[in-house]
């Protein structure tokens, strides 16, 4: 005798059968009721909380997979509810409400079956919340294109109903990556930040290197007095000690660590201002990211594209081996790079570059128009992929939604992609790449692009991807470079990518390194959040 995988809910019933259900029966209520009665007969409170978790997949999946089984009642259930309390107590510990779970719950007895329901749909519901997040991401902002964690809740509730340490099992649907218990640390704290009150205020102002101040020495025993202690033979002087320790400071409560002692970071010092819930905000936000994620393996070598560092990661085993400069999108609409997960699968050296349609419409067809021999780097390309002669088009036929052709650069020194592009394929078009605007570089806000990610060092970046699968990544690569044509160099396996938002992240040390919210993604994330109940701890 075996439980079947699945079975067939309707909107009032919900049943599993002890053998297989004949196809036949599988297309209603009453096909299934009659298809297991001659097998199984279900007492009434059975019935009722078939029909209760009926509307509820996670539910009607855990119920079902156990035979209608009430696991949370009786003496049999206390260890499970003790761990339930448990874990709802902690629930602040993920910056997670805990007025979102059912404390009546924990209240008056009630009939066997509604108090059953009430602590299987807390327990459904914390799960849900560490494994994919208390928000749907793509509904908070549309550029965040990442769909619910696939996690199986039903899974979840079997294995914490079996598990000899059930409060262990919930709490281990929380993200693994190793910055997740990091904020959670960041979160708890730190007190140790808190400036004594009987210190002489910093005067308003913007306190940098060079300045020479009554007020950098206030600056300086502030700072001193939380241990961001930076020595000088002249403590009235602004210097790069001093730079420092205000820049560690910085980071520490989750404000930009340029090293600039400006109104932000002086009000902090002084105890004033809303430093404070700000940082709070930034962990919060965080660690809902880091939930967003709940599917992503953080195992072996994987790709970490954080948008507003401007940067790109490669870590192995969790250790950093490789990282490099990156621009990112413009902010504007349609250019801003999106967050998404995927995986990378060909280098492409020489690569050709297929001008994106958005791009062909908005910024060359009106050059086109205006002469058809513009742009002569770029060939006109058909649907069929031939090139096509310019003197038999008239551009100026086509609107931008007629336009038949598309537009393509040919390999070479000048190539909008540079040497090298990684390919992950997507919808949304999106790859790495190298780029011969070198100066971008240089800046130290780098949003520049249409979306897609240049890189500062992408033939090294490529000679790492490589490494793993050939004898020597310097000789494949140069060899598919000094081809002269293009070349698609099939990465086995591929290896995960993410484009992510972090705007707050803990530096390993205890402290906090925050970045720009470049697209104001961040904002938009606190709103939905403060509306689903979450407190950044603002008087």
């Amino acid at each position: 005798m075996r439980f079947i995988g699945k079975f067939v809910l309707s909107a009032a019933f919900a049943a599993v059968a002890m053998a297989p259900i004949p196809a036949s029966a599988q297309d209603g209520m009453m096909s299934v009721t009659a298809a297991v009665a001659p097998r199984l007969t279900f007492s009434a409170a059975q019935m009722e909380l078939a029909t209760a978790v009926a509307a509820d997949s996670d539910l009607a999946a855990f119920y079902g997979a156990n035979g209608l089984r009430m696991v949370f009642t009786g003496p049999d259930g206390a260890v499970l509810r003790a761990a339930l309390r448990r874990a709802v107590a902690l629930m602040p510990a993920h910056g997670i409400p805990v007025q979102r779970y059912d404390s009546t719950a924990f209240g008056p007895p009630r009939s066997a079956v509604e108090a059953e329901l009430a602590h299987a749909r807390q327990a459904a519901m914390m799960l849900r919340d560490l494994s994919g997040g208390v928000l749907d991401a793509s509904r908070v902002d549309p550029e965040i294109k990442r769909s619910r964690a696939d996690v199986s809740v039903a899974d979840a509730m079997i294995r914490f109903a079996a598990a000899r340490d059930p409060h262990a099992a919930i709490m281990s649907a929380a993200p693994r990556h190793p910055a997740y218990a990091q904020l959670q640390q960041a979160l708890a704290g730190p007190e140790e930040l808190a400036v004594q009150a009987d210190l002489t205020p910093i005067p308003e102002g913007v306190w940098r290197i060079g300045t020479e101040s009554p007020a950098i020495t206030a600056l300086r025993a502030r700072l001193a007095s939380i241990g961001f202690t930076a020595e000088s033979p002249d403590a009235g002087i602004f210097d790069a000690p001093l730079a420092q320790a205000v820049a560690s400071y910085q980071q520490a409560m989750g404000l930009a660590a340029d090293g600039i002692a400006g109104p932000r970071t002086v009000r902090a010092l002084n105890g004033e201002g809303a430093v404070a819930p700000a940082r709070r905000r930034a962990i919060l936000i965080a660690m809902e990211r880091l939930r967003w994620m709940g599917d992503a393996s953080f195992d072996g070598r994987y790709i970490w594209v954080n948008i507003p560092e401007f940067s790109t990661t490669v870590f192995e085993d969790g250790q950093e081996i490789f990282r490099t400069r990156s621009v990112v999108g413009k902010d504007r609409e349609n250019w801003r790079t999106p967050e998404f997960s995927d995986m990378m699968a060909n280098v492409v050296v020489n690569p050709s570059w297929n001008v994106p349609r958005s791009i062909t419409i908005r910024d060359y067809l009106p050059r086109l128009r205006a002469n058809r021999h513009a742009l002569s780097h770029l060939d006109v390309v058909d649907r069929a992929g031939r090139v096509v002669a310019r003197d038999g088009i008239d551009f100026a036929a086509y609107t931008d939604r007629s336009f038949p052709y598309r537009l393509r650069q040919k390999p070479s020194d000048d190539n909008a992609l540079g040497t090298v592009k990684f390919i992950f394929p997507n919808k949304w078009n999106i790859y790495l790449h190298d780029t011969p605007s070198k100066h971008l570089f240089g800046n130290s806000v780098r949003a520049d692009s249409n979306g897609c990610i240049r890189l500062g060092d992408p033939q090294d970046f490529a000679r790492l991807l490589l490494a793993p699968q050939v004898r020597d990544a310097d000789a494949t690569f140069q060899a598919a470079r000094d081809s002269g044509q293009e070349r698609w160099l099939r990465l086995t396996p591929a290896v995960p990518v993410h484009l992510v938002y972090f705007t707050a992240w803990p530096d390993g040390q205890g402290g906090l390194r925050s970045y720009r919210d470049i697209y104001g993604r961040d904002a938009r994330i606190w709103q939905a959040m403060a509306e689903a109940g979450f407190d950044d701890g603002t008087p």
